[in-house]
């Protein structure tokens, strides 16, 4: 009986699966010693696919020796090249943002005041949209020129192109995504900031640690006593405004820091609050995504400061009113009252919100014949329409917000 059991098939499969088992183990042992014990590299299955693989390499080489023809006498080999040794990267403390399209007549100026900063810890990053005129090459030349002559501190640029048209937003967005920067500085391309401009900047943001975004005193480039915005406050109508606007400068809002958003074409905001938030709404394409930015950390509990002596000079009209402006502000403000303003503010000022939005749709109409007045109101009707896709964002935005009703309140202006 026992010499049957021991001899039966079962005993026999079982001997032959632990003398498999052995040859495996010591063919994994020996394979360990070559691979460093690496489990993908020892395993028999992914072995054999090696094995596989070597030959047809061996074959491949085999082809390429039988192919190989000598150089003739005739060949020169082409000089060796040096290069520098490779530098640590140092992060920037303020990465300047600069977004372009078609700006190559305000861009002298603009890289001549920034190669005349005081304050020198900071890069700066073009992020041009497709632009057609030679935007590029110009600061490709300036950087190269600034090289030559001040090869001690030369202005850092790094420039990003698209190859298609995106717009300002997505553009702003696209450089914070590679800045260096602990801080991200804002400046459209028709400003001119003055000699101290970021280190004012600088001493803000370290000066005023609850604030996330710092807001620049912008000035008429034309008219450099009258002032563009000392700050953007909001309504309780929904409305962002200007503070100060087409106002002569005589220092009477110096001594007033608390503002609720900065103007982009000259603001900072901190690296670590700008990636919680997302960046820009993209959705916005231009106008108000400063504003809609801004709304968004202040319901997570930042602050927004004015700095007076961060000054630069903006060319715009006092006349002001395109037809892009007057449609994108149209729909973007609808937009931005739709995701961020709570339900218990919105709610509780929804008659004053509908009365401002009813006043500009019937000054537009009013002005029918006019090309802005036509423009503003295709944006309100925009705005409505898009509401769906806000309101799904609103789900995503209120349930992080830090300021109750109360708080918020208090920051907004009647």
């Amino acid at each position: 009986m026992s010499d049957q059991s021991s001899n039966s098939p079962k005993r026999k499969s079982a001997k032959k699966r632990a003398v498999q088992r052995e040859q495996g183990q010591a063919k994994v042992a020996a394979g360990a010693k070559n691979t460093r014990s690496n489990p993908v590299v020892a395993d028999e299955t992914y072995g054999d696919l090696r094995q596989d693989n070597r030959v047809v390499m061996r074959h491949s080489i085999a082809l390429n020796i039988d192919n190989f023809k000598p150089a003739s006498d005739d060949f020169v080999p082409r000089a060796t090249q040096t290069y520098p040794p490779l530098q640590d990267a140092h992060a920037p403390f303020l990465s300047v943002i600069i977004p372009n399209y078609n700006g190559r007549r305000f861009l002298p100026a603009l890289f001549s005041a920034l190669q005349a900063q005081t304050f020198a810890d900071f890069e700066v990053l073009l992020a041009d949209d497709a632009s057609t005129d030679d935007s590029v090459a110009f600061v490709e030349q300036f950087v190269q020129n600034a090289q030559e002559q001040n090869a001690a501190s030369p202005l850092t640029v790094r420039i990003l192109v698209n190859r298609r048209n995106v717009g300002f937003v997505s553009s702003c967005n696209m450089a914070a995504d590679v800045a260096r920067g602990r801080v991200l500085v804002l400046l459209n391309n028709d400003t001119e900031p003055e000699s101290t401009w970021l280190a004012e900047l600088a001493r803000a943001i370290c000066t005023n640690p609850q604030a996330g975004i710092i807001s620049s005193k912008v000035l008429l480039f034309d008219e450099r006593t009258r002032l563009h915005t000392a700050g953007d406050m909001m309504g309780l109508n929904g409305l962002p405004r200007n503070r100060g606007v087409w106002e002569t400068d005589h220092g009477q809002y110096d001594h007033a820091p608390t503002i609720f958003s900065g103007s982009g074409c000259g603001a900072a905001i901190r690296k670590d609050l700008w990636d919680s938030l997302g960046g820009f709404d993209e959705d916005f394409w231009m106008y108000l995504e400063d504003v809609d930015l801004a709304f968004r950390a202040q319901l997570l509990g930042w602050e927004a400061c004015f700095a007076p002596t961060a000054r630069l000079y903006h060319h715009l009209s006092a006349s002001g009113g395109d037809t892009l402006s007057s449609f994108y502000v149209g729909r973007n403000t609808i937009w931005t009252i739709a995701k961020n303003m709570p339900r218990g503010l919105l709610l509780r000022n929804l008659p004053t919100i509908v009365t401002a939005q009813l006043q500009i749709a019937l000054e537009a109409l009013r002005n029918i014949r006019g090309e802005a007045a036509r423009a503003r109101l295709w944006g309100q009707l925009a705005g409505l329409a898009g509401l769906p896709r806000q309101l799904r964002k609103r789900r995503l935005i209120q349930p992080r917000r830090v300021l109750d009703d109360a708080e918020l309140r208090a920051r907004l202006v009647d």
